[in-house]
């Protein structure tokens, strides 16, 4: 059987007020795979993402069980220089609010051009790389624009300019976690379309954090779903949508908004039945 790319195994994170944000969690991701991770908030989906490359902070993270093997080999037990060469290199992040992940007052090509002098020194022309990949997400007159700063883009920009940065080092696993989150419905639409035509074209295997299941179909092949900081269903995507086991699943898909139908209210969960 072929070694997954990434495999978490038996993963409890616990914090100092004695909160397990995560409980003995286990799943993997192979080569070219899309995963996603879907919960509410606190349900630990977060947290097992910062944990994969130690972005954690310690504290208030103060107890971290486990492994998280990457191609086999285990990165909580790896040094700090180790997990250097992997995070940004080999899996690459993309958070939730572009605006307050980019330096107002560096260009976007310049913060572009940091993480390709970190990573790829090969790289003797960083403005011709940094001008591919400002094209490769969809930005035009990246000739440009790449001179530009972050207020100069709007919202949807500046993800794409988030995902630029990422793609930069031509990472093996990409982690997007809650990218949508603050965008509208249509620029959702055209990022996770962006992110599904990227990792076809590159073979990239991705990860993605969400609440919404919405927005799951189009793009994961796999999905896990948290609560309380467990995995309580893992399948299929299309087999978890089309038959959920977990009463907690079934209330998520069930607050999926249906196109044509009245509600006299928004579904919300019944923690009563969980």
């Amino acid at each position: 059987m072929t070694q997954p790319l990434l495999e978490v195994k038996n993963l409890s994170i616990q914090f100092q007020d004695g909160n397990r944000a995560v409980d003995d969690i286990s799943f993997s991701i192979a080569d070219g795979e899309a995963l996603a991770v879907v919960g509410e908030s606190g349900s630990g989906k977060s947290v097992t993402a910062l944990a994969l490359t130690k972005l954690l902070p310690a504290p208030p993270a103060c107890a971290v069980s486990g492994g998280i093997f990457w191609r086999g080999k285990n990165l909580l037990a790896a040094d700090n220089e180790a997990i250097r060469q992997v995070r940004g290199r080999d899996i690459a992040y993309i958070f939730q609010e572009p605006s307050t992940s980019l330096n107002p007052v560096f260009s976007i090509g310049h913060q572009i051009a940091e993480v390709i002098k970190l990573h790829r020194p090969d790289i003797t022309d960083a403005t011709s790389e940094i001008v591919r990949v400002m094209n490769l997400v969809g930005i035009r007159n990246a000739e440009r624009r790449h001179r530009d700063y972050p207020h100069q883009f709007s919202g949807g920009m500046q993800q794409r300019a988030m995902i630029a940065m990422a793609l930069a080092c031509r990472p093996k696993l990409l982690v997007a976690d809650e990218p949508t989150t603050a965008l509208d419905v249509t620029i959702q639409a055209q990022i996770i379309g962006l992110l599904r035509e990227l990792k076809q074209k590159t073979g990239m295997s991705a990860l993605l954090i969400t609440h919404n299941f919405g927005i799951v179909s189009g793009f994961a092949d796999r999905v896990a779903v948290m609560f309380h900081g467990k995995i309580v269903e893992e399948g299929a995507t299309r087999e978890v949508l089309k038959n959920p086991r977990h009463p907690y699943t079934k209330a998520l898909i069930d607050c999926i908004p249906q196109l044509g139908q009245k509600k006299e209210r928004l579904t919300t969960i019944d923690y009563s039945k969980i």
